[in-house]
């Protein structure tokens, strides 16, 4: 089988998930004895491109325009059914970003065929690839499977697979081979405008390596300040279940699970979180989750790798007292 894996930056930085969604498609090669070739577009992408070499890819292919400076679906649609065309992929992988989400049903429409989008998982049944979608927020999961033939397209979703897991090369470098594709200005027909955000102080917990997060156990509002002087003596975001950005106790940008962000931190400290499956799954990609409460039957110790019962308001400060000692 052979992956393609179509890789997101955006002013100058990498979405994270791309490289999530790259260990997955170095998984699904394995299953399947495949290759996998990873694709980025854009301008001025030659930094991109060589750091997608250094991983254990075939090749990079380097898919550089003027029209491709600044996102928009119709170019990444045009050139991206071009690269398709001429790489024959069987398979096409992207991380389910905002980005994604825009362009690539359009893109597998434009060729004919569907996408399954969300993904959060896969496994190889007698030689046949299924993938594993949530369901009702959560509670349930479906397997699809694509019919007929390729190319076929999917996304997973973010913390669904790991992207400190992604395999380096094994001499070194992979090739960078220059894909050419025919772009004319009049085929775009939007025009690119200053990135939306939604505050000032509006912040990705996708890409946040430390989270702090908090449920209904901190009480009341006045006691949040105990969580954030734990996070800022870890270097971590502060994040919330949802009742807390229903009351207003933090603003929604911070809500994390189905109704929220979606995040795979290297560490999730969850204070006073019960661990309802709306909550779960939006941080259960963590590598390290580490829960404190005082109820030792609350689900969050069910996927917690490390599990303290006690109380928050007894530990919180102790923790933030040993942190600032360890700086």
């Amino acid at each position: 089988m052979k992956i393609l894996v179509v890789a997101e930056h955006r002013q100058g930085k990498w979405n994270n998930a791309s490289f999530e969604t790259l260990a997955a498609a170095q998984q699904i090669a394995g299953a399947t004895n495949g290759s996998v070739s990873t694709a980025v577009l854009g301008k001025g992408i030659v930094t991109f491109a060589d750091e997608l070499a250094a991983k254990a890819v075939a090749e990079v292919l380097s898919v550089e325009h003027d029209l491709l400076a600044d996102y928009t679906p119709d170019g990444y649609c045009i050139a991206l059914k071009q690269l398709i065309e001429s790489a024959k992929p069987d398979l096409v992988l992207f991380p389910h970003t905002y980005q994604v989400r825009d362009f690539a049903p359009k893109l597998a429409a434009s060729l004919g065929k569907g996408m399954i989008g969300d993904c959060v998982g896969y496994r190889s049944e007698n030689g046949k690839l299924v993938f594993v979608r949530q369901m009702f927020q959560g509670k349930t999961v479906a397997d699809v499977s694509f019919l007929g033939a390729g190319p076929w397209f999917a996304s997973f979703q973010a913390g669904a697979f790991r992207a400190d897991l992604v395999q380096a090369h094994a001499s070194g470098k992979a090739p960078i081979n220059s894909a050419s594709v025919q772009l004319d200005a009049a085929q775009i027909r939007t025009k690119p405008l200053e990135l939306f955000k939604e505050a000032k102080s509006a912040v990705d917990l996708t890409q946040a390596p430390l989270i702090v997060a908090i449920g209904r156990g901190i009480k009341a509002p006045e006691n949040i300040p105990q969580a954030e002087a734990v996070a800022k003596a870890m270097g971590a975001e502060i994040a919330a279940s949802r009742p807390i950005c229903d009351e207003g106790w933090l603003p929604m940008e911070r809500q994390i699970g189905s109704s929220g962000q979606t995040v795979a931190p290297k560490l999730y400290l969850a204070l006073g979180i019960s661990g309802a499956i709306q909550h779960v799954v939006g941080m259960k990609g963590a590598r390290t989750i580490v829960a404190i409460n005082k109820d030792q039957n609350a689900p969050i110790f069910e996927i917690a790798d490390y599990g303290v019962v006690g109380d928050i308001f007894e530990i919180m400060p102790a923790l933030t007292e040993e942190l600032q000692k360890a700086k």
